[in-house]
């Protein structure tokens, strides 16, 4: 009879997992096709605040194009996105040559969207001039605290570059908060919170009221189908992370 030995494992032995993960996703929409006009005004942008295109993962929209404006040099377009710090992940496309461009370089082809978006503009960083050398390290840059006073509605995306942001209001169905630190919502959170979205595991989610459509630290996140069967659905809650499971405790 065979034995196995302690270093073996079984054939059948799970050697992978599938998780959910939920990451923030820039959509770079082409209204005209003139890669010219595309290089230098991304320039623009990214001397404005070069760290909000820093490795930054992108979707190339092309199905706004008018049918006139002929085919898109895709390999070209992806060079410039690369050379601005933009990496393209999928082609959303309409039209057969967009489409097959694609195909072709084994880029992933998306749907038309039929969802409301939000131009979202990069904060512009303003850069001190230069001190004298300090005695001892410099300190972090802080970056101060979003403050929202108002009601957010469906269809709007607040984001909090660098730190942590404040909701006083409720938050609606369909709309989207992201922070690079926490989130603080003192009303109704009904849409969709994502908080430590560039890697901060230490990122907490407050609210006083949690029915929400998702919630998000650091990539890890929980649907509203998962919410609901949470006895705290509905009360003021705190949501950490621990590994890769979040945990909702009690305000």
């Amino acid at each position: 009879m065979q034995t196995m030995s302690l270093n073996q494992t079984p054939d059948n032995a799970p050697v992978f997992q599938l998780k959910g993960s939920m990451l923030a996703i820039t959509v770079l929409e082409l209204a005209r096709n003139d890669l010219e006009s595309l290089d230098r005004q991304l320039a623009a942008k990214v001397a404005q605040a070069p760290n909000f295109f820093s490795n930054t993962p992108l979707v190339l929209a092309l199905d706004k194009l008018p049918s006139d404006e002929g085919a898109i040099d895709l390999p070209g377009l992806m060079r410039i996105c690369r050379h601005h710090g933009l990496r393209t992940l999928a082609l959303r496309a309409s039209r057969i040559e967009d489409i097959a461009a694609a195909i072709a370089i084994d880029l992933p082809v998306l749907p038309p969207s039929g969802a409301r978006e939000r131009p979202v503009e990069p904060e512009p960083e303003v850069k001190p001039p230069e001190p004298a050398p300090p005695p001892v390290p410099a300190e972090p840059e802080v970056r101060p605290t979003r403050i929202i006073t108002s009601t957010v509605r469906g269809g709007q995306q607040i984001y909090a570059q660098g730190g942590d942001l404040v909701v006083t209001g409720s938050v609606s169905p369909g709309a989207e908060l992201l922070a690079d630190g926490n989130i603080h919502v003192y009303g109704a959170m009904r849409g969709r919170a994502l908080a430590g979205i560039k890697g901060n595991t230490k990122a907490r989610i407050f609210c006083l009221q949690m029915t929400a459509e998702m919630v998000s630290i650091a990539g890890q996140y929980k649907v509203c189908e998962d919410l609901r069967r949470d006895p705290l659905w509905g009360s003021g809650v705190q949501v950490s992370l621990s590994g890769d499971v979040l945990n909702i405790t009690r305000l």
